[in-house]
């Protein structure tokens, strides 16, 4: 499972603390937390900004903020049409700090579309423009950290759970650094939930259930009840792997009530398949179906939602691609025209001489003829 988005929703909160844009600002800060809980709302306050604003420093947080909550919601389609949005219009500034932000979301897009090699492309992007961001500033910590963690959970879906750790621990390590802790809880949840299963990878049982516990409390400072149902339910499986099949089902049922509103599929995805699988190792039948059923219908709504997604990122390339040509095309074509001039430049150039020799050439021969008949 990978409740990435709200790593984004940290580098939002950042850039929303920093703005001063009136009385959006404080609307923004509203939408924004409403993200956890109530994406929908949160898309419908940004739809609205968008409408009434005209700065483009504004509009790069409202794109941010409409393309965080459709990730809350595993929209990537939506989601994917922001964020390229804001990474145009970050282009325009000379602000390295809002250039990475955009940068690192589109990573963590990228990532979540388990697109690995353009998300490791992008944050490599990103990285130029963190170096001129000064050292020993919140905003190079959090940036840093957030880096460390997309790439710790790339090399965790591939199934390296030991260099995704190191990754990991760099990540907590910066995040830690950040002078207001309340800016960091968020995204050290979800590092710190990615921790656990690194360790139940590893089979590591009781430093999974620390990191899970640490997923937790994290999540309760923050009131983020979304990534505390993601915790909870990766509390379950080390229950689960315990054979405590009771205990791992009374924090799935916590978790799938934390999760009610937040319309996340791939957490009620994993919440629904534990209960089936804990169910089934119960002998219980009858509710290993119903939640195996609601597994598959979640599944097969994410598969649907990441398929739309790829066809939307294939486009983009395409359209990439196209402006690409586009720019090779109209330099060559430049260069044509001036290898052309050039040449015939100094065709032109050679031509002179030649004639000018030749002219000169009779000349001399006259000259020449001249002198003998006068001899």
């Amino acid at each position: 499972m990978k409740p990435v988005f709200t790593i984004i929703v940290c580098l939002c909160f950042c850039i929303f603390m920093k703005a001063q844009h009136g009385g959006n600002n404080a609307v923004i800060k509203k939408a924004r937390l409403e993200i956890y809980d109530n994406p929908d709302n949160a898309i419908r306050i940004g739809k609205n900004l968008l409408k009434q604003n005209n700065d483009i420093n504004t509009s790069i947080e409202i794109y941010m903020l409409l393309s965080t909550a459709n990730i809350a919601k595993r929209d990537f389609n939506e989601s994917l049409k922001y964020i390229l949005k804001a990474k145009e219009l970050s282009q325009k500034i000379n602000d390295p700090k809002k250039q990475v932000s955009v940068l690192v979301m589109v990573a963590i897009q990228y990532q979540q579309m388990e697109l690995f090699s353009k998300s490791l492309e992008t944050l490599n992007e990103a990285d130029q423009y963190l170096a001129k961001i000064p050292d020993r500033t919140p905003e190079k910590y959090i940036e840093t950290a957030t880096s460390y963690a997309i790439r710790g959970m790339i090399y965790k879906s591939q199934s390296n759970s030991e260099i995704a750790l190191e990754k990991f621990l760099i990540s907590i390590a910066n995040f830690e650094k950040v002078p207001v802790k309340t800016t960091t809880y968020s995204n050290m949840s979800v590092v710190y939930y990615n921790i656990g299963y690194c360790y139940l990878n590893l089979d590591q049982i009781d430093k999974a259930q620390q990191a899970f516990v640490q997923s937790i409390n994290y999540a309760r400072k923050n009131h983020a009840k979304s990534l505390e149902a993601f915790a909870l339910k990766g509390m379950s499986e080390v229950h689960k792997q315990k054979r405590e099949n009771r205990t791992a089902l009374d924090l799935l049922l916590k978790a799938e009530n934390l999760s009610k509103n937040t319309g996340d599929i791939i957490l009620n995805e994993g919440i629904y398949k534990e209960m089936a699988d804990n169910y089934l190792a119960m002998g219980k039948q009858n509710l290993y179906q119903f939640y195996n059923k609601k597994y598959f219908e979640m599944h097969f709504k994410r598969k649907q939602n990441e398929l739309a997604s790829i066809n939307q990122s294939i486009d983009n390339y395409n359209k990439e691609s196209a402006v690409k040509n586009r720019k090779l095309k109209s330099y060559y074509r430049s260069v044509k025209i001036i290898a052309g001039i050039i040449g015939i430049l100094i065709i032109s150039i050679l031509l002179y001489f030649i004639l000018k020799i030749r002219k000169q050439n009779r000349t001399y021969q006259k000259d020449i003829q001249q002198m003998i008949r006068t001899l």
